[in-house]
């Protein structure tokens, strides 16, 4: 019986060690260039996230110490900044208008940061670009609002956008699931003479959207939720056996910065492996943290990520991890 147990763990550990070695980073090659961070949002307003939903107001949970901050997410003034902090992409969301017009503008309604009142589709360009989006920033719960009258006429188009910023990619995000809004983009963009594989403009958000845009587009980076959860899902058990799942291929695989343990081969395999099947590798904020599957947060996050890495790394403070990167 003995005998037979000491068998058992035997051929156990050498199956173990046979994956282990099969799917060990040391002996890839390391891939060429460095990873790029995109600024979400750009620069912007950080808040505390604590058990915000996904359509609740963040401006009235501003942190404090920003208050003389007049540079507000989705603006001209924020892409510039993002560039100026090492951003080597910026993502910004987009909104159509109800005259046809197409803004960068993160919520659904006007109601958070305006002192306007109705959803932001159903509003003209004119209409919008006469708020102010500084009008409902707070850090102390509503009782001071330090930035109102900051933010006038500072709701750009997406015309704007692009010739305020023309040699850094853009990640576009469909807040809405109606894929018409990725023709009317594609349209502004082959207007503007401006080429998003060329470029190096990257697409997600809603599922039909990023469908279309890809349609467009053909070999695009476009990428949606349900793409990302079965690409990642299926490599954290499949890598270990060595295949790269077909979910994966032209997708993109995230990496919680505090799971990438988890991802067999990283960082060198696993990258071989996903720009084999033109897949992109996105890494985002820690799991385990309140600030849950944001970007990072801290200067100190960017040394838990491997030298070798060349994928992209979403920054969700790009004033405090951009200057980091140069230190």
């Amino acid at each position: 019986m003995k005998r037979k147990i000491l068998w058992s763990l035997g051929i156990i550990w050498m199956i173990l060690l046979t994956v282990m070695l099969l799917n060990s980073s040391r002996w890839a090659a390391a891939p060429e260039g460095q990873f790029k961070m995109i600024a979400h949002r750009g620069v912007h307003h950080i808040y505390d996230p604590t058990g915000v939903g996904r359509d609740d107001c963040t401006a009235i949970r501003m942190l404090p110490g920003q208050e003389d901050l007049e540079v507000f997410e989705n603006t001209i003034h924020s892409i510039r900044a993002a560039v100026n902090m090492q951003a080597d992409m910026v993502e910004v969301d987009i909104a159509p208008t109800k005259d046809g017009k197409m803004v960068l503008f993160h919520d659904w309604t006007v109601d958070c940061r305006t002192e306007g009142k109705g959803n932001t589709r159903d509003l003209t360009l004119a209409e919008l670009q006469a708020l102010d989006i500084g009008y409902g920033y707070s850090s102390d719960g509503g009782q001071t609002f330090p930035l109102r009258g900051k933010g006038i006429g500072k709701i750009p188009t997406v015309e704007q956008a692009l010739a305020s910023e023309t040699f850094k990619p853009f990640l576009f995000n469909f807040k809405s699931k109606n894929p018409d809004e990725a023709d009317q983009l594609f349209a502004i963009l082959k207007a503007a003479g401006r080429d998003p594989l060329q470029e190096g403009d990257g697409f997600y958000g809603g599922e039909a959207p990023v469908k279309r845009m890809k349609q467009l587009v053909p070999g695009i980076w476009a990428w949606s939720k349900p793409g990302v959860k079965a690409c990642t899902k299926d490599y954290l058990w499949m890598g270990w056996f060595g295949i790269t799942p077909d979910s994966c291929k032209d997708g993109t695989l995230v990496v919680p910065l505090d799971y990438q343990w988890a991802f067999a081969g990283w960082p060198n395999r696993t990258t071989a492996r996903m720009e084999a099947v033109g897949a992109r590798t996105l890494i985002i904020g820690p799991m385990n943290d309140r600030e849950s599957t944001r970007g990072l947060t801290y200067g100190n996050q960017l040394a838990k990520i491997p030298a070798s890495f060349n994928g992209y790394v979403m920054v969700e403070d790009i004033r405090k991890v951009g200057p980091a990167l140069i230190r």
